[in-house]
């Protein structure tokens, strides 16, 4: 782990470059199928002061959610200054934004980041990821289940709507299954991998299958230590919950932006429904995401597509491309004092 290049290498630059590029093709056919023009009119009306509201609201989002990994990192004994710690926190959110499929599988390098700005191990730091991204997994799925809760009794959910309500009742089932499971046999999850290994150490000599047992042990060590802090938990777990609020929030100031009043409520539903769908191979979800919030904000919400498509833009740059800023910014300091 200590040549950047394992991570980031030439290949994934071109995908990530080719997965802006196809997003960025995706939303202009988007633009023009509910109507360049309808869509400029509606921004033309914006009220700044409430995209600046929805950018202070990610901002807080991210440095709670720093707060959680804080505590994470010292169960397993590192000990980060917040002021630092919030920086590093800034520019993995940036590695993971900007990576392929970075929601669902960008933690080995945040983890990279965090072990190289830390004393923390590639181990640790990777338990610790892991770990902090299964806490937000619980405000993930409370706030949709009250969303959706006020959705099927206000009304009939629409039948574009079920198929994600759907997925989310099953991640809210299936995720915390899966990870008690793999935690209840992880004897046989470790064989499994190991068998898994076995092949591809024999015809490489950059990998020992000694050395893959090896960081399964220290992993399940790590994880371990982090599981049997109660109170530290608990505390990681309200960071969390008050983080996911503020992940929520720029989508209801995205509205009022506009001149829109989408009930928060619904925006509880709104965000981790439109977020389950955004797991698309472009960075941060870029096209996918804007489609769901579009889809959802015309099922649930009197709004056009042209005035859906409006807000799904504003709540981007407000919870998107805001991030990537403060994350880039972040990545530049990081790599400065490494």
């Amino acid at each position: 782990m200590s040549d950047l290049g394992s991570f980031v290498d030439r290949e994934t630059v071109t995908k990530t470059l080719v997965g802006f590029a196809l997003a960025t093709v995706l939303l202009l056919l988007v633009a023009k199928g509910v109507g360049f023009q309808r869509v400029s009119d509606t921004l033309a009306g914006a009220e700044l002061r409430w995209l600046a509201a929805g950018c202070l609201s990610t901002l807080l989002c991210l440095a709670l959610w720093g707060k959680a990994w804080q505590v994470v990192l010292r169960v397993v004994g590192i000990d980060v200054p917040y002021r630092r710690l919030v920086v590093t926190y800034f520019a993995a959110t940036f590695a993971n934004y900007v990576t392929p499929l970075g929601q669902a599988g960008g933690e080995p390098f945040i983890a990279y980041v965090l072990s190289r700005d830390t004393d923390a191990s590639y181990e640790d730091a990777l338990a610790s990821v892991v770990t902090a991204d299964l806490l937000n997994l619980l405000p993930f799925f409370s706030f949709s289940a009250v969303g959706l809760s006020v959705l099927l009794v206000q009304a009939d959910l629409p039948s574009a709507v079920k198929p994600l309500a759907q997925g989310l009742l099953g991640m809210a089932l299936g995720i915390p299954a899966i990870v008690a499971v793999g935690w209840r046999f992880r004897e046989g999850v470790r064989a499994g991998v190991l068998r898994v290994a076995a092949p591809i150490t024999a015809r490489t000599t950059r990998l020992s299958l000694d050395g893959v047992a090896r960081r399964i042990d220290d992993l399940y060590e790590a994880f371990g230590r982090i599981a049997a802090d109660r109170t530290a938990l608990v505390v990681a777990v309200c960071f969390a919950y008050a983080g996911w609020v503020f992940f929520a929030l720029p989508l209801y100031f995205s509205g009022l932006t506009l001149g829109f009043d989408i009930a928060p409520l619904l925006v509880l539903f709104i965000v981790p429904a439109s977020t389950l769908a955004g797991l698309t191979p472009a960075p941060g979800g870029l096209g996918g995401v804007e489609v769901a919030l579009v889809a959802l904000v015309v099922a649930l919400t009197p709004l056009g597509a042209a005035q859906a498509f409006a807000v799904a833009l504003v709540y981007r740059v407000a919870s998107y491309w805001f991030a990537l800023l403060l994350g880039g910014g972040a990545a530049f300091a990081v790599v400065a004092r490494t």
